[in-house]
């Protein structure tokens, strides 16, 4: 597996594989919150200046993809919060492609990528109902932060937010 930046030429693809992968959810929301969601996987806020995308590659194919969001940049349509640490986005792994570690691969890179930039934790949101999401989250020692949480939709689906400290090492 490789995991890249993703080519200009590729972004159709990752936002066709990120809308194919996150209607699993499709029905546990309801129609006006999942017709949001899919308008966020395919908007153009992850053109922005500055944002990166990652895909995960095998054998010349893209089995997945992140999206990571710079610091001190706003990263939701809906909300006026801009953290002063990176904000991981979209995370989506082909069907086929799953339980193999490439969603844990593509996180460990976007924590990697902040950690070399300087910052000192890296955040995402993420709802309750995607379970293996917020499972592999909670693994990875993101903590959940209360004070981020919030309700885009007005529909009652709380987006939790985590954040993940990175460890600082010490020159001696």
């Amino acid at each position: 597996m490789i995991i890249r930046r993703m080519n200009d030429d590729e972004i159709e693809i990752v936002r066709t594989q990120r809308v194919e992968c996150y209607e699993d959810y499709k029905d546990l929301v309801s129609e006006d919150h999942w017709n949001a969601l899919k308008g966020t996987l395919s908007s153009e806020n992850d053109l922005k200046p500055g944002v990166e995308i990652f895909v995960a590659e095998i054998s010349a194919g893209i089995v997945g993809s992140v999206v990571l969001f710079p610091g001190k940049m706003e990263a939701y349509e809906w909300s006026a919060h801009v953290p002063d640490y990176p904000e991981i986005r979209m995370l989506a792994v082909d069907q086929e492609w799953r339980g193999k570690g490439i969603g844990k691969s593509l996180m460990q890179h976007c924590i990697e990528m902040s950690a070399k930039q300087g910052y000192s934790a890296v955040g995402l949101h993420t709802a309750e109902f995607m379970k293996n999401a917020l499972s592999l989250y909670r693994k990875m020692n993101f903590q959940l932060v209360p004070e981020l949480d919030f309700e885009p939709a007005n529909d009652g689906i709380i987006v939790k937010g985590l954040k993940y400290f990175i460890p600082q090492t010490k020159n001696i």
